[in-house]
């Protein structure tokens, strides 16, 4: 028997951390690993932070696990791809360490930092025209702002930008860099020319653009992994390590979304619905994200913040396991008899309501038990993820299938639900964990590249990903009904606004 070969997968995500190692003849997984951390406690109302030292203490670990289950040796590993949660701000001094915890994805306390960024632009428009995104809460470069405006002494050290995955590619290989796609959901990057907007670095800080590291293409390594990082992950010095991505790149690789026809919804703590492009696909509402994607082409995305943090919340309010959850939710009709969700918690960005709070509607003696609350929470997240994808097909995304992946997608109910909402075929991958996944066919991807073949991604998903084609829904009977029942929501969204804004000003008062 021949050397094994072995290529591995991380995803850095907000709540855990996840690792595969694949065989790179098959793209078969042969182990995993995880660890799981949470934010830092005690902080301002939509403030959200992490201590990037902890995602480093979770890539080892999880990669430990990993490779321990595989029974994969270290010489026998040619490369690594981390996948990691898009936008938050990992800011570096001089010597390469973290000044402060990042801010992440979630985090919405930088409200008033896009208001005036977007208005260094000239709007909304401006901003278009400049990076081909709108500022939001979400994004990087408000957050970069806020550092500057309310810890100025921390504002002077901050010497390089990263995001998550940057970071910890920055940890294995101790090069500072980025990649087209995770770049592009910085909201200082022009997605159309692929580079940095100076009009956005402007509207922050001139100097601002010494301290962004350079973009690489998605096909080419960050670096190789440097030795302290070697013998923490118990590899071999000199691995590969590919350029990596963000999450929603990342998942649209490992759910074979590598040509355009295909859209992925993935449904984890936040939600995401996003298409593979040959173009820019720029939103002239901004709500679409025109992002690049993590295969050198571009990856229209919608992504709103609160799916299973919804419905965790309410399943734990209802002391429920998960199977058990499903099996109460299952016992309401379609529709939950008029019971729904604004599945808003601490923000939104699709819709874009950074002051948000979720709202339950239709409340009343025949709806308020476990079953009705249970379903309209599933409900509630899957119309405010259509809400988007709506959006994306006046963008002339219309797609006959959704690969549905996360931790939603496990769940039958829920599968239906989402095919009855978008009214499409909803389909599962045989490995669930689409981002790491991902970034082992890019490592895969990468090293084969780097060994002088010329292989496209598109070769390597169409072999390796995989569909559990006894897990199809098909939309039935209750499209109507959820037609109905979106329209319900989408108004009561945009009627609430106002209270939003008054309830903000009540809490922080």
């Amino acid at each position: 028997m021949g050397k094994r070969t072995w290529v591995i997968g991380v995803d850095s995500g907000t709540q855990s951390t996840k690792a595969l190692v694949v065989d790179a003849r098959d793209g078969r997984v042969q182990g995993t690993g995880a660890a799981a951390y949470g934010l830092l406690p005690g902080l301002p109302a939509g403030a959200k932070e992490q201590d990037p030292g902890v995602w480093v203490k979770a890539l080892v670990k999880s990669v430990k696990a990993a490779l321990a289950a595989a029974g994969a040796a270290a010489g026998e590993v040619v490369a690594i791809s981390v996948s990691g949660q898009q936008h938050g701000f990992v800011p570096l001094d001089k010597d390469g360490e973290v000044i402060r915890p990042a801010k992440l994805w979630c985090d919405t306390s930088t409200v008033r930092e896009c208001e005036e960024i977007e208005a260094a632009l000239g709007g909304v428009k401006g901003a278009l025209r400049a990076v081909g995104n709108a500022v939001l809460p979400g994004f990087t470069a408000p957050k970069v702002l806020w550092l500057r405006k309310n810890e100025p002494s921390n504002y002077a050290r901050l010497a390089t930008v990263l995001l998550p995955h940057d970071y910890l590619n920055h940890w294995l290989t101790g090069v500072a860099t980025m990649e087209h796609g995770d770049a592009s959901g910085t909201a200082l990057y022009d997605v159309r020319r692929r580079r940095w907007s100076e009009a956005a670095i402007r509207a922050i800080d001139p100097e601002l653009m010494g301290k962004l590291p350079g973009v690489t293409a998605s096909d080419r390594p960050a670096g190789r992994l440097r030795r302290e990082a070697a013998r923490a992950l118990g590899l071999a010095e000199g691995v590969w390590v590919a350029a990596g991505g963000g999450d929603n790149m990342m998942g649209a690789i490992g759910t074979g979304n590598t040509r355009p026809g295909v859209v992925t919804a993935s449904l984890g703590t936040s939600g995401t619905v996003y298409a593979c492009s040959d173009k820019p696909v720029v939103d002239p509402a901004g709500e679409v994200a025109a992002f690049c994607d993590s295969t050198n082409r571009w990856l229209p995305l919608l992504c709103t913040m609160n799916v299973t943090v919804a419905t965790e919340m309410v399943r734990r309010q209802l002391g429920l396991d998960h199977a058990g959850f499903e099996r109460v939710a299952a016992k309401a009709p379609a529709g939950s008899d008029g019971l729904f969700l604004l599945p808003y918690l601490e923000g939104e960005r699709t819709p874009n309501v950074p002051d948000g709070t979720g709202v339950f509607v239709g409340v009343r003696p025949g709806t308020h038990d476990a079953a009705h609350m249970a379903r309209a929470a599933m409900e509630g997240v899957t119309l405010g993820m259509n809400h988007g994808l709506r959006r994306l097909a006046t963008l002339g995304v219309k797609p006959s299938q959704v690969r549905a992946t996360g931790g939603g997608s496990r769940s039958r109910l829920w599968r239906q639900i989402m095919a009855d909402v978008f009214n499409a075929e909803v389909v599962t991958l045989k490995v669930a964990e689409g981002a790491a996944f991902g970034a082992a066919l890019q490592a895969l991807w990468c090293w084969r590249l780097e060994s002088g073949e010329r292989v496209g991604i598109e070769e390597l998903t169409d072999a390796m990903v995989q569909l559990n084609k006894s897990e199809t829904a098909e939309p039935g009977d209750a499209v109507g009904v959820y037609g109905r029942l979106q329209e319900m929501q989408d108004a009561t969204g945009r009627a609430m606004r106002p209270v939003f804004r008054a309830h903000r000003e009540f809490v922080l008062r």
